[in-house]
């Protein structure tokens, strides 16, 4: 029971700081259209967040590994997060956003690398499932999508900052009781994170990933544009996340039954070709109420990608480095993906419209998918040579 009760306050945190994390993801492109800005600058914002990202995740997550504390990082970010948050959702003109968004995201970015960092650990140390820790930051996603979206309805899309400042309040509480991490070695040092950068299936799985990733971050960012293109409202931008993010709860809390019976590799292919169908389909849909009915497929993608990724980053990187090597993978997945997303699909939208975008999303899914199964099969053959040896 103890175990049960220990690992509370980390579900509470990854429920609000994905609650947080569900407003600026579906709702802050309505809001950036809403003080002025087009398709291509709402591009330049929503990539500041991940620009931000490749400097913040490595940075805390270095700092983590140094200080051998992920509790009292989490801390500082979250606090970072709700001051940067109150300046940012105060200012006006593209320069001013990104200027301020850039700080935000500082702060923001490495939350959810670090709470899933903790929970991979906390899993190991007491056995349990990772996925049934996770499932709580997609559970507080989809309630937050939900609710959010029907108050902003009704209120109006400026007022978006009170529902944010309210579960980012309530990260911070559940922080303050958070179990730390132990880690028994000597403090990390700079030349121990050049190993992970001279690990070359580690960097390799990282770079074909992101042709998959990118496709994923692209959708993130401009889902909602593209509901409200083919006539939906802010409402309907809420119901799409809810049922993507329900979806993905589900795959995360059932993980443990299916995971270990194929290679997790096997699982990331899978769903990278499950990502690429369901982009082609999106670009062909004239009518938003067929996304809504397809967003089921956000788990089968996300959830299981996320997780099959996450476990096979964590084989491949040493003890000692787990948060600087998980921030590495996030500061892909979220960050350098987040950029090349944003820009691309703020380029496309803007010029050709959505169903353009999806359809260059499913090819590169489709790549993505490809190369990564030349990769697992070329690690297989590596791996026989050497038990032949």
């Amino acid at each position: 029971m103890a175990n049960n009760q220990s690992l509370t306050p980390l579900k509470m945190l990854l429920f609000s700081f994905h609650a947080t994390n569900t407003i600026i993801l579906s709702y802050l492109p309505l809001y950036l259209e809403y003080k002025g800005l087009n398709g291509t600058e709402i591009g330049w914002v929503l990539a500041v967040g991940p620009l931000a990202a490749i400097v913040a995740q490595p940075f805390w997550g270095y700092m983590s590994d140094k200080y051998k504390t992920v509790k009292h990082i989490l801390l500082i970010c979250i606090v970072g997060l709700l001051v940067s948050s109150v300046v940012f959702f105060q200012m006006d003109g593209l320069i001013a956003i990104l200027l301020a968004g850039f700080v935000f995201y500082f702060f923001t970015s490495p939350i959810g690398g670090l709470g899933d960092s903790l929970g991979q650990r906390r899993a190991d140390d007491l056995n349990v499932s990772f996925g049934t820790i996770r499932t709580w930051g997609s559970i507080g996603f989809a309630i937050s999508s939900l609710i959010v979206g029907q108050i902003l309805t009704v209120a109006g899309i400026q007022y978006m900052i009170w529902p944010y400042l309210f579960f980012g309040t309530m990260a911070l509480i559940v922080s303050f009781r958070l179990s730390d991490v132990n880690v028994e070695s000597d403090p990390v040092q700079l030349q121990d994170v050049q190993k992970l950068i001279r690990n070359k299936p580690f960097m390799l799985f990282l770079f074909f990933m992101m042709f998959i990733t990118m496709t994923h971050r692209a959708s993130d960012s401009f889902i909602g544009l593209y509901i409200t293109q083919l006539g939906g409202n802010e409402g309907l931008v809420g119901v799409a996340w809810f049922i993507g993010v329900a979806s993905e709860a589900l795959v995360f809390a059932f993980a443990g039954r299916w995971f270990r019976k194929y290679h997790t590799l096997v699982f990331v292919i899978f769903s990278g070709i499950i990502y690429s169908l369901r982009w082609f389909i999106y670009a062909a849909i004239e009518d938003p109420t067929y996304i809504i009915m397809l967003q089921f497929l956000h788990g089968i993608t996300f959830g299981v990608f996320y997780l099959a990724a996450l476990d096979y980053v964590t084989r491949l990187i040493p003890k000692l480095l787990q948060s600087t090597g998980h921030l590495l993978f996030y500061a892909v997945f979220f960050g350098i993906s987040g950029i090349i997303g944003s820009l691309l699909g703020g380029a496309l939208i803007d010029s050709y419209g959505g169903g353009a975008l999806y359809a260059v999303l499913g090819g590169s899914a489709a790549a993505g998918a490809l190369f990564l199964t030349v990769y697992h099969t070329l690690t297989i053959r590596k791996k026989g040579q050497h038990q032949n040896l």
